[in-house]
């Protein structure tokens, strides 16, 4: 394996000021943001936080916490979302009062749906109406700011003092990194951080404020499940919400092996199991494959761990039906369960219910069950011949294998095919978005390559998105470029929401209509957006648009050689419109655009 050339990290370093003996409010969050040992806020710049801003700059330097401009708040939180998945450490995001967390709200969502801790703070006011400037102030104070996102996120706070916001932020950041994770808002009250303090507010130790070790699995519980399994004459495991650990992954492999058990995943997830071991089910999609429901069907015991709708998996397997099988539900999802969003799915039925993290179950598992004879397991049918010369998915990822480095996929297309490429390892592949919108993409993938630098990992972060999902957050590109954060993003680029194509086909034909008509408010041409000169305009480096498969292997080298040396690369690949026959997984069922 080569030696690594990324480039040195960037950084906008302010000119150094006179040491000062009076502090503001504003100084003593920003110390309680470094103590807690925040790396980065990604953000969006605005006056309702123009202290804190200035306190992160000209207090601290601009250094941990580094600020990382965004020119969306919706990127800002994308990133840090990015972050958090890959890393398991939570960064922090700043947004501009009501109307920057408006702007923000479907990061949010998407955020909480995944389950990943974000550190939001916003700003308003100032509160006291006495103190707040004609027009501008009015409009961007709001009675009860974080109800704009108080149904999809753990907790928010608007404190009424420092030492309110101190703990605010230490309570706020204990609840987002405690399972089931999730995003969290302290909104700060713009009179509070421009507030003279004299001497600074001194923060707490925050080691005596950090989240609580998870729980292990209760010992009964353990047992009775342990039992299930062992007499099972079929066991089946679905493979959920999962740590990046290697450790853990071995320690799941293990357990699937002793059970001689198959195992399912799903693309809404990151890679948790080698998708190429012999007791894998499978191609993994959005939707299960015929052979993961026939096992599930099959099944005389299930061990599920924290699978996104776990109601919904027996659902594609059985209809109306109930499973006949037994069920080990694993997980903590049932605490962030809200009346708003039904993000939680269908209800599955559980004859045992292990309220704790899913790998510490597998662990405790491991020791109890009792080990089966090894089986002989079939061999996938290998995918049919590609022989389409037109531009399209698979030739992305048959040029992908050609990498001589493993990568990072942060992102995958609607029509991906999970036969396309085995993840091996938990970095290979990182998951969907969590809340099902455009527009996320991007900004998890600045998020994720910043993470894999700061872990030292030589792989480069590859994403590959729709067009709809880069026009939406394409200025994450100038923040990967500005902070020289390595980065491959792939733009599979069919000109159109092509899944809404596919509904509007499927209703006309319904209605009896012509389906000739699904392209209208769905094409994106005349004229054809020029991706490549969008990306180049924020200074990435760009390549397309790409139109036959013909050179496509040395584009996709040429690419990550860019990405391994430091720089953000862009590459518009025209693809035609439409999605594998053989792909597992209902993305044209998809309500996600």
């Amino acid at each position: 394996m080569t030696t690594p050339t990324f480039s040195t990290p960037h950084n906008d370093l302010p000119v150094p000021g006179e040491p000062g003996s009076e502090f503001w409010g504003s100084d003593a969050i920003a110390q309680c943001l470094r103590d807690m040992q925040i790396p980065y806020l990604a953000l969006n710049p605005g006056a309702s936080y123009r202290g804190l801003h200035d306190s992160l700059v000209n207090h601290l330097g601009n250094h941990a916490p580094q600020m990382l401009l965004c020119l969306h708040e919706e990127v800002a939180i994308a990133v840090a979302h990015g972050y958090a998945k890959t890393s398991g450490r939570m960064m922090g995001a700043v947004v501009h009062s009501n109307v920057g967390l408006m702007h923000a709200a479907m990061a949010v969502f998407n955020a909480w749906c995944d389950r990943a801790p974000v550190l939001m703070i916003g700003a308003t006011g100032p509160w006291d109406a006495a103190r707040r400037r004609p027009w501008i102030d009015w409009i961007h104070t709001a009675a009860d700011q974080g109800a704009l996102v108080r149904d999809y996120t753990k907790w928010d706070n608007q404190p009424g003092s420092i030492p309110a916001a101190i703990e605010a932020l230490l309570r706020a950041s204990q609840i987002a990194q405690t399972a089931p994770r999730g995003p969290v808002y302290v909104n700060l009250d713009a009179a509070l951080q421009e507030q003279k303090t004299g001497a600074l507010v001194p923060t707490p130790d925050v080691r005596r404020y950090a989240p609580p070790v998870a729980a292990p699995p209760n010992p009964t519980d353990v047992v009775h499940a342990a039992e299930l399994l062992s007499h099972a004459q079929r066991p089946v495991i679905l493979m959920g919400r999962m740590s990046r650990s290697e450790t853990d992954w071995q320690v799941r492999v293990a357990l699937a092996e002793k059970l001689q058990a198959p195992v399912i995943t799903d693309l809404k997830t990151g890679a948790v199991f080698p998708t190429d071991h012999p007791q894998h089910v499978g191609p993994p999609g959005n939707f299960m494959p015929p052979a993961a429901c026939e096992a599930l069907r099959q099944a005389d015991v299930v061990l599920m761990l924290d699978w996104v709708d776990p109601g919904g998996a027996f659902k594609q397997a059985f209809g109306s039906s109930s499973t006949p099988a037994q069920v080990i539900h694993v997980s903590l999802d049932a605490h962030s369960h809200r009346g708003w969003s039904m993000d939680m799915g269908s209800l599955p039925p559980a004859d045992v219910f292990m309220l704790c993290e899913p790998d510490a179950a597998v662990g405790a598992l491991l020791e109890k069950v009792k080990p089966r004879i090894a089986r002989e397991w079939p061999t996938p049918a290998p995918l049919p011949p590609h022989g389409n010369e037109v531009l399209g998915i698979r030739h992305l990822a048959q040029a992908l294998e050609t990498l001589p480095e493993p990568i990072c996929l942060v992102r995958l297309p609607l029509g991906w095919n999970g036969a396309y490429r085995h993840f091996r390892h938990p970095l290979d592949y990182l998951g969907a978005d969590g809340g099902g919108g455009v527009g996320a993409g991007p900004g998890n993938a600045v998020g994720t390559a910043l993470a894999l630098r700061d872990m030292g990992s030589d792989r480069v972060a590859v994403a590959m998105i729709g067009d709809g999902d880069f026009l939406m957050g394409n200025t994450a590109i100038w923040t990967a470029v500005h902070y020289r954060i390595p980065l491959l993003v792939i733009v599979c680029n069919n000109h159109s929401f092509f899944n809404d194509e596919l509904h509007q086909e499927r209703v006309a034909k319904e209605r009896s209509r012509p389906p000739e008509n699904k392209w209208i408010g769905q094409r994106m041409d005349g004229p054809e957006i020029n991706i490549a000169a969008m990306a180049q305009s924020m200074g990435a480096t760009a390549i397309g648009p790409v139109r036959t498969p013909h050179d496509l292997p040395a584009v996709v080298l040429q690419a990550w050689q860019h990405a391994r040396q430091g720089q953000v690369c862009v590459i518009d690949a025209c693809i035609a419109p439409g999605y594998d026959a053989n792909m597992s997984g209902q993305a044209a069922a998809s309500h996600k655009r």
